[in-house]
């Protein structure tokens, strides 16, 4: 079974951790490995934090970023907003935003995941979108085997 792994980084600093995934490897820094899903799934996610922080319709589509490696790819600009939007979208009533995307995406099919893990995926991919800072030319990136 496959992960998908997920990280900010610059251009090159992603396509170097790329290389090291594709051979096998374990790259060192910060990243969230999820177990089982694929980019489809990732995208799934996307759709669901647009629609849930009222930016539906956007570009979700996880897109390549390089020749260099057909298994790296950029997470747009309107997602990283949804998903970094989660941690601190304030809705009418009780309901949190974020739980109700983990649950959301937790009951999507063949999900290999409950609630609770959905919900500390979520927690963390949106805390790494929230630390995205333009300035430093960063970006979100996806791996997915």
């Amino acid at each position: 079974m496959g992960f998908t792994e997920i990280f900010v980084a610059t251009h090159d600093a992603a396509l170097k951790r790329a290389q090291v995934l594709d051979a096998g490897g374990s790259p060192v820094g910060p990243a969230l490995r999820i177990p089982g899903v694929s980019d489809f799934e990732i995208e799934q996610l996307g759709d669901l934090a647009g629609a849930a922080v009222h930016a539906g319709g956007a570009d979700y589509e996880l897109a390549m970023v390089d020749v260099a490696s057909d298994s790296l790819l950029g997470v747009p600009p309107a997602m990283v907003r949804a998903l970094a939007d989660l941690l601190t979208y304030e809705t009418e009533g009780e309901g949190n935003v974020l739980d109700d995307v983990a649950e959301q995406w937790a009951a999507q099919d063949d999900m290999p995941f409950g609630v609770a893990e959905a919900r500390n995926h979520v927690r963390q991919l949106a805390e790494l979108a929230s630390g995205i800072d333009d300035a430093d030319r960063n970006g979100l990136y996806v791996w997915s085997s």
